[in-house]
């Protein structure tokens, strides 16, 4: 596959295997991961603010509620959008992976079998992240625009449960690199004293 694009494009690929020195799903995982679970917790507190109350008027701390609800919209909102990006270099990074053949995870999976159920789950929790921004706009903007609680509380169930999801498939894309070494190589020869930039022919 290397080989072809580098006929076909010119590219030149790192010791990651990619045409860039860092992989960028890994970068962009984190930022989903960080946003969606700003977004939820602080929808939390807005649900709940009631019961923080006294808590911040102790610590003289001028809190209003409709502050968590948005920090919870626009954290939301932004997973949306960057998950779109974390999807598709997540393929695109994919189809440059070359994983061992005779090799097994800690879950009993091959590198096929986990590379398809990460692909898969990706595609799945980018069509609910999608799906839950939609419900908490409808939310914000006519269902309980009015209400002082501004979410639902079976929206953040779904978004608890989410966290869920989220652990479960970032493991299967934590074994990619690390039980399948797939685009950590320049990681490792890193760690070994080598150098990373070394082109793969």
């Amino acid at each position: 596959m290397n080989s072809q694009l580098i006929d076909q494009f010119g590219l030149q690929f790192g010791a990651n295997r990619l045409p860039y020195e860092i992989p960028i799903h890994p970068q962009l995982v984190h930022l989903t991961l960080g946003l969606f679970i700003i977004g939820i917790l602080f929808d939390i507190a807005g649900a709940i603010f009631p019961i923080e109350r006294p808590i911040f008027k102790f610590l003289s701390l001028p809190v209003i509620r409709s502050s968590f609800f948005d920090v919870g919209w626009y954290n939301l909102l932004g997973a949306s959008v960057i998950t779109f990006f974390t999807v598709a270099f997540g393929f695109f990074e994919l189809l440059l992976a070359n994983p061992p053949v005779n090799q097994k995870s800690d879950w009993g999976l091959n590198a096929s079998w986990t590379m398809l159920l990460h692909g898969l789950g990706g595609i799945l929790l980018l069509g609910i992240i999608v799906a839950m921004t939609v419900w908490r706009g409808w939310q914000r903007y006519r269902w309980r625009k009015n209400a002082a609680r501004q979410v639902q509380w079976s929206y953040l169930l779904v978004g608890i449960a989410m966290f869920g999801i989220l652990y479960v498939h970032g493991t299967l894309g934590g074994q990619l690199g690390e039980q399948f070494g797939i685009h950590v190589t320049a990681a490792k020869l890193i760690r070994e004293g080598g150098n990373p930039n070394l082109l793969l022919k």
